[in-house]
């Protein structure tokens, strides 16, 4: 399965020995969303929702258009579909509107210790400014969650649980299904950040029940500057916006506002309007191949990976598991992760090397960087040879 044709970015390298390892930071681009970005700004760049000019119905019907696309490809409904900017904003949305108005001194937000710091700061903030409590899911040393500990820890004094489906840094997946329905038995709301796994895993948020959900739309071959946050409508509808301004009210006086009906309420100001449309374009050409075959050529490049770096003796790999997207870490004894991927990018191999986000997960398996890869439906086996060589020749090189 070879689709680099279909991603511009490859036509412009496509002499050289272009090898991109990094899409669990961002994903490569797919033509359709770059089209759609240059038909908007090009041919109907009117702002949405105001006026009634051919380019400007044009523009908010594509911009409607694209949230029901969302709302289809997770299965909700439309009004519950809020776009941000990214996942973080999607997240500290939640923080905002409903974590300052419904937490309190002795209330507890559970997350794991495998979260992006994007889950962590906003609710460590929270917790500084209602005086709940912050406490954390810990790991085993598979890299799992433990979910005994989570058992003991699932007290009536807990109100949220935000947690990651997939981790960034070890690729597992968390077993977000019978946490949901632990949770809820016991009357707690639960947030999933999706970021890691909405390009690649099937999400229907009406059978996992999920109260929120986040994700980005540059982790799913879309564009950047484009986030959706999920909520239920019932919660929702009760949080007072995060962000005030145009567009999200109903009436303005001159001392006090009504808001606008969701979404809009959550959507103050000019939008992504752009980024909007084209994420539609990213989520037609996900259904087009299908969660299966994506997931299956997935498998087939981890297990490639994986039966290479198994080879060398000085390599370590992080959080081993079954149940692992497409996202492999790990260390080379006595090279720095730094080192490494610099040499390996002047082969026009793409690595990413640092905490990626995830400082209490690295402290935990005691290191403070790791090398990560991570691939998707653009990488081949046919990379795998020039990859071996490179790495080689790197380790040679720094040991």
């Amino acid at each position: 399965m070879d689709f680099k044709s279909q991603f511009p970015i490859y036509l412009k390298n496509k002499n050289k020995n272009f090898l991109y390892l990094d899409s669990a930071s961002t994903t490569l681009k797919h033509h359709s969303v770059v089209s759609k970005l240059e038909d908007y700004y090009s041919n109907y760049s009117a702002n949405i929702h105001r006026s009634v000019y051919p380019i400007a119905v044009k523009a908010t019907n594509e911009f409607e258009k694209s949230r029901i696309k969302v709302s289809n490809f997770i299965n909700s409904k439309s009004e519950e579909i809020i776009f941000t900017k990214n996942a973080t904003e999607a997240i500290n949305l939640v923080a905002y509107s409903w974590g300052l108005s419904n937490l309190k001194k002795n209330d507890i937000i559970l997350i794991s210790k495998m979260e992006h710091h994007s889950n962590i700061v906003p609710w460590q903030f929270v917790a500084k400014k209602t005086g709940c409590t912050l406490k954390y899911i810990p790991i085993l040393d598979d890299g799992t969650l433990d979910m005994e500990i989570f058992d003991t820890l699932l007290t009536s004094k807990v109100k949220l649980i935000s947690l990651i489906h997939q981790s960034n840094v070890l690729g597992i997946i968390n077993p977000i299904e019978k946490i949901i329905k632990k949770a809820h038995q016991n009357d707690v709301l639960v947030m999933i950040d999706a970021a890691q796994s909405i390009s690649h895993m099937e999400i229907d948020v009406k059978k996992l029940d999920c109260d929120f959900l986040v994700f980005s739309g540059h982790k799913m071959f879309g564009p950047t500057g484009v986030g959706v946050l999920y909520g239920k409508y019932d919660l929702l509808d009760n949080m007072e916006p995060f962000l005030y301004g145009g567009q999200m009210i109903d009436k303005v006086g001159e001392q006090d506002s009504t808001w606008n009906n969701l979404p809009l309420k959550f959507e103050a100001g000019t939008p992504i309007i752009g980024e909007v449309i084209a994420l539609g374009d990213s989520i037609d050409f996900i259904q087009s191949l299908g969660f299966d075959k994506i997931k299956t050529h997935l498998r087939s490049i981890i297990k490639a990976y994986l039966n290479i770096l198994n080879k060398f003796e000085d390599i370590i790999i992080y959080g081993k598991n079954k149940n692992q997207g497409p996202v492999i870490s790990f260390n080379i004894k006595n090279i720095h992760a730094y080192d490494f991927c610099q040499i390996m990018g002047q082969h026009n191999i793409s690595l990413r090397a640092g905490n990626h986000c995830a400082q209490p997960l690295l402290n935990h398996f005691g290191t403070s960087s790791t090398i990560r890869i991570s691939f998707h439906i653009y990488n081949t086996l046919d990379e795998i040879n020039y990859f071996e060589e490179k790495l080689k020749e790197t380790i040679n090189l720094l040991s």
